[in-house]
């Protein structure tokens, strides 16, 4: 038996914005798209054109707050083959939330705060 990677989710607030952080900040496009019937949620799923891993972005109509993320220890990392260019980017933006120049990482937060990895090719 084995398994294998599939996606993680993220709960968003604003769907849009999410898909135009994550399309800008990662390059990450919409593969799938799900609607429900009742128009109660709409989950996406996107990729980087390379792996077969998704994030999945749900949108929860009713939902009226913001997500406890709680300590936010837990992140996704990506790894990326310009770092620097990556870097100045991702300043540009605003986004960088936690930097380790030691160990040569930094974080990204999306607009619900999530925290995305950012580690070059070694």
């Amino acid at each position: 038996m084995q398994f294998t990677f599939a996606h993680n989710n993220f709960n968003v607030r604003d769907l849009d914005k999410s898909l135009a952080f994550y399309r800008e900040a990662l390059g990450l496009t919409e593969t799938r798209r799900i609607n429900a019937p009742d128009g109660s949620f709409v989950i996406v799923y996107l990729g980087d054109g390379a792996s077969v891993h998704l994030l999945e972005l749900t949108w929860l109509r009713d939902w009226d707050r913001t997500y406890n993320l709680g300590d936010n220890e837990f992140h996704l990392a990506f790894r990326v083959d310009d770092y620097d260019a990556a870097h100045r980017l991702h300043q540009q933006m605003g986004c960088i939330c936690f930097e380790n120049p030691d160990m040569g990482i930094y974080f990204i937060a999306d607009p619900d705060g999530y925290w995305l990895e950012i580690i070059p090719v070694k």
